[in-house]
């Protein structure tokens, strides 16, 4: 990575690496912006990704692509009822010696896509989660350090209930986004289609190395951020509690539990690299808010009457802004 000057100058050249690798990102994926930036903030702010939605949104693709486009090593695990921790994390196997060797499994990489997370039994997502919290790995009680940077992508379908094993709280915790994928508009849907069903390929040029990433996570730190920005932050974060003095009637209606503090932690992180994704070398209110949907809906714990009556977690987000 070139050396700046200054932090002014390192935020200019991540506006423009940013730039560069939604073209490249975009030569595949059709739409689906919001996602893109999602996944690109979460990179960049150190955090891991959940993407949820129905088959045939390009789930799978869009992390393929992105991972495409950054110079880094990728590994895609995919999920299924029969998979070990041992399947993931990796094994000691004996050598021609006879020694007990360990053999990496594939969470030893960058990128990491869990692809349906949700379908395979809790003491298997508690290893990648573990790895995700500790970035190692601990086999036979030899610590194994995960590769920097590291990032679990992760993939859910909403619809299929049976033979899946939904994330609990605490586990969905890790994840720093939530991101729902919806429908592609008419005339993107028109492209998708032109695009799968000829015979023209494209190449996805790299752009962003893993040691730009790191220094760029280390811009992101040093951004400032003013006072008002964290009390906003924070307080978001407070009213999702119900039964405290700043939950609103509808939080104290619909929620069970509200977001921890970890929520306000990933808000204003994520409101820092929002900002300077956008060229702004400061967050305001407006970028806590731009990023606020993807931290809490998975934190907030809707009741059985939030169910019954289809209260969604965005609208109850909604509310409380």
């Amino acid at each position: 990575m070139a050396n700046f000057s200054n932090d002014k100058e390192a935020a200019d050249a991540l506006v423009l690496k940013v730039k560069e690798l939604k073209k490249e990102i975009g030569k595949v994926i059709i739409g689906q912006e919001e996602v893109i930036d999602g996944v690109i903030t979460s990179i960049i702010s150190n955090g891991h990704a959940l993407l949820i939605g129905v088959p045939g949104l390009a789930k799978t693709l869009l992390i393929k692509t992105i991972s495409e486009a950054l110079d880094m090593s990728f590994n895609r695990v995919q999920f299924t009822p029969d998979l070990m921790p041992s399947d993931i994390l990796g094994s000691e196997i004996l050598d021609e010696t006879r020694n007990l060797k360990f053999n990496k499994g594939p969470v030893f990489a960058n990128i990491v896509l869990a692809d349906e997370i949700n379908r395979t039994p809790p003491k298997t997502q508690a290893a990648l989660l573990e790895a995700m919290q500790e970035k190692s790995v601990t086999v036979s009680g030899t610590n194994y350090p995960l590769p920097k940077p590291f990032f679990v992508l992760a993939t859910q379908n909403p619809i299929e209930q049976e033979g899946t094993y939904p994330l609990p709280e605490a586990q969905l915790d890790r994840f720093m986004f939530n991101m729902v994928l919806d429908y592609p508009s008419a005339a993107e849907e028109i492209n998708i289609v032109k695009a799968t069903t000829s015979s023209s390929s494209v190449t996805v040029n790299n752009i962003l190395s893993g040691e730009e990433i790191i220094a760029f996570q280390e811009l992101v730190k040093r951004v400032p951020v003013a006072d008002n920005v964290y009390e906003y932050g924070v307080s978001l974060v407070r009213r999702t509690r119900a039964g405290r003095d700043q939950a609103s009637d509808k939080v104290n209606v619909y929620i069970d539990y509200g977001a921890g503090p970890r929520a306000s932690q990933y808000l204003i992180i994520g409101a820092k690299a929002h900002a300077i994704i956008a060229g702004k070398y400061s967050p305001d209110i407006e970028d806590v808010q731009a990023v606020a949907k993807m931290v809490l809906r998975h934190r907030i714990v809707r009741n059985y009457k939030a169910e019954a009556e289809g209260i969604s977690a965005d609208s109850i987000i909604e509310s409380i802004f």
